[in-house]
């Protein structure tokens, strides 16, 4: 390999910290993060392309000295059903088509695109034995700014087969592209200007897509008051744009090609495109390609309407009808625009020749193309689209072996967890200042005498924002306070102990190969084996979803404890004018719903049982389960700390003087001053977004 004709990826000079480096064995939780995010692209050295063409070659060489799993035999419980040598093509296309039968809502973009990331990382640790394009297409996937449509459901912590299965039909071409390419940046982080849709740029896109980051479920209902027009609800879901033949419907989502009516497949009859009559197409349609065949407007080669949100599937254009080689003709190599098993072809190496998919993605509107103002561009030219790889034998399970979507959900959950975590020292400090809390609770000599970890630390970082010394002593109105304050670092340390934990799993998963059989690095061997089944991921979810339920409990009763004269010394609920007024007595009401809502993702996932595939898996780790579960948590456990927030501040605010604090100073100057009996809604918006600038102090 000499880095120049199949190297996966093509790194501006100039991509600097920009990059986040893919090579089977250094990828970190952040990396993952700023590639879901949009705000790195994906660097593939040399040295780690060629470890996965080693093992795509072991591959198939132990394949020609024996039966493997899964490409000599059927899968689950047809585990002993042989496959023909010369039907292990079709075998791995029929895995990937009954495999994709995923249900529910499609995830957000930024959930994909952290699948995307990790399953390359994986594969380029050298066990899977697919052939290497599969990287190179994964890795332009992100940088282009595209992802394949992915259910909700179809994963019990023992592989997200339905998952991986629609991402290798779109990878194949048998599936298109959405577009919907997170900001760069993003994440869960606020812009600017605070997170209301009329800050940032307004209009119905500038608001699409922002909370279904927050929890990975896309938004319901209609739009927000003062709207309009109602919102979109969920990423538009993957339509392939063409006539049905006799009614000049859309085909769904399953009329793919491998059902297209005879006329479309180039088997006569029906009416004509691409240069022929009557679909006189010749033999154009390769199932095991995946090449030709389709309508013109299809594959982006002239006129057809294209479906906002929806790319077409960068399948080459067919030959005209009568004549020439195309696809699937017989000695004709892979098609145009895709790749072989290296990795190297048009889409790689030659960027800047005439691509059909491109033409039909400048027909789409700008802000489905990358050019909206909230749609950036694709890194690497806007509107292009992964050439489609050409499936081989063994690829499709070896694509499949991966818990790489749940990973990535924890990836993002433990992220976006982890910086409320620390956002919530600053909450907790400004509380424990507004009731004139005691700090002997926080000492570091008392905590130094009980080595848990996260305890010291979360004592300590309210010593640190508070500004008072290791050793306080006197302080506070009370001997003992209640235990939202005084007992918060015994219950937030576990918090901080089980991210850093669940932070260990994921990064170790997202290193190693995990595919069954599993080739051994120097491809002497091959394994079957459980490594697939996620029980340590499953349980560090649960742990944190529980340790999270803990912390946010004490909030919640931080909370309470503000509106209560005898703590405070100030009127009922921070009250400001007639003693009958409510001021902040509902956010008692909004933290507690989210709190239940904690609870139920505090429910161990673990705990669940399936008997699947005639008994042959007779267990799961519900790792997936979990992962959404932790994804839900976030925006509860956020809501919790806001109300929290917006109360700490008012009460700091009604004191002679408050704390001269940068904790205090960031949430003053973002929240609002009014201190009427009014809607507190966005108060509690605005204080969810300052969490994360609290979380950097």
């Amino acid at each position: 390999m000499d880095g120049t004709t199949d190297d996966p990826t093509r790194v501006p000079p100039d991509a600097g910290e920009t990059r986040v480096v893919l090579d089977g064995r250094a990828l970190d939780l952040n990396g993952v993060v700023r590639l879901a995010d949009a705000a790195a692209a994906p660097a593939v050295p040399a040295r780690a392309f060629e470890r996965a063409r080693r093992s795509w070659r072991a591959a198939g060489r132990l394949a020609a000295d024996g039966r493997l799993y899964g490409r000599g035999t059927g899968v689950g419980a047809h585990r002993s059903v042989p496959v023909d040598a010369h039907d292990e093509g079709e075998h791995g296309l029929r895995i990937l088509r009954s495999h994709a039968g995923g249900a529910g809502a499609l995830l957000p973009a930024r959930q994909v695109r952290a699948m995307l990331a990790i399953r390359a990382n994986q594969l380029l640790a050298g066990g899977s034995g697919i052939q290497p394009a599969f990287v190179t297409a994964l890795t332009d996937a992100l940088r282009l700014g595209v992802h394949p449509a992915v259910n909700e459901y179809g994963g019990l912590g023992t592989g997200d087969l339905t998952a991986l299965a629609q991402t290798g039909l779109t990878l194949i071409g048998e599936r298109p592209w959405l577009s919907d390419p997170p900001e760069p940046g993003q994440g869960r982080r606020p812009e600017p200007g605070g997170g209301r849709p009329e800050a940032q740029g307004g209009g119905p896109e500038a608001y699409c897509g922002r909370r279904e980051a927050h929890s990975g479920r896309p938004r319901t209902g209609g739009a927000p008051e003062g709207d309009a027009e109602p919102r979109p609800t969920a990423p538009t879901p993957y339509v392939i744009p063409g006539p049905r033949a006799g009614d000049g419907e859309r085909p769904g989502p399953g009329a793919l090609q491998g059902g297209l009516p005879a006329q479309w497949r180039g088997e006569g009859g029906g009416e004509g495109g691409d240069g022929g009559e009557g679909g006189e197409r010749g033999a154009s349609f390769d199932p095991d390609t995946g090449a030709g065949g389709l309508p013109a407007q299809w594959r982006g080669a002239d006129g057809g309407d294209a479906r906002p949100g929806v790319l077409t599937a960068g399948r080459p254009a067919s030959p005209t009808a009568g004549g020439g080689t195309g696809p699937g003709a017989p000695g004709a190599g892979p098609p145009a625009g895709s790749r072989d098993g290296t990795g190297a072809g048009p889409g790689v190496d030659a960027p800047d020749a005439p691509d059909a998919t491109a033409a039909a993605a400048a027909r789409l509107p700008a802000q489905w193309r990358g050019g909206h103002r909230n749609h950036p561009p694709p890194v690497d030219g806007a509107g292009r689209l992964p050439a489609p790889v050409v499936p081989q034998p063994g690829d499709a399970l070896a694509l499949l072996s991966s818990n790489a979507l749940t990973l990535g959900q924890a990836a993002l959950a433990c992220h976006d967890l982890g910086v409320l975590l620390r956002g919530t020292h600053a909450v907790a400090a400004l509380s424990l200042a507004a009731v004139s809390g005691s700090l002997e609770a926080y000492a570091a000599e008392l905590h130094a005498l009980r080595p848990y970890p996260g305890a010291a630390r979360a004592a300590a970082e309210v010593r640190r924002l508070l500004g008072v010394p290791d050793r306080p002593r006197g302080t506070g109105r009370r001997i003992q306070d209640p235990f939202g304050f005084r007992a918060f670092p015994q219950a937030h340390g576990p918090a901080l102990d089980a991210a850093d934990a669940l932070r260990r799993v994921v990064e170790a998963e997202v290193n190693c190969p995990s595919e069954n059989p599993l080739i051994t690095p120097d491809g002497t061997a091959a394994y079957h084996h459980g490594g697939f089944y996620a029980a340590p991921l499953g349980l560090a979810l649960d742990a944190l979803n529980l340790a999270v339920l803990q912390t946010a409990r004490l909030s919640a009763a931080r909370l309470t404890a503000l509106g209560r004269p005898d703590l405070t010394g100030l009127l009922a609920f921070l009250a400001v004018g007639p003693a009958s007024s409510s001021a902040t007595m509902i956010l008692e009401y909004t933290a507690n719903s989210a709190l239940a809502e904690l609870r139920l993702c505090a429910t161990p996932a673990s705990a669940g049982h399936a008997v699947l595939s005639h008994g042959l898996e007779e267990a799961a780790s519900f790792a997936s389960q979990a992962a959404r579960q932790s994804l839900r948590a976030v925006d509860a456990y956020a809501t919790v700390l806001a109300c929290e927030l917006v109360c700490s501040v008012r009460a700091l605010r009604l004191r002679p003087a408050p704390p001269a604090t940068a904790a205090f100073t960031v949430a003053d100057t973002a929240l609002a001053s009014g201190t009427e009996d009014r809607p507190l809604t966005a108060d509690v918006t605005a204080a969810t977004e300052v969490l994360w600038a609290l979380a950097e102090l």
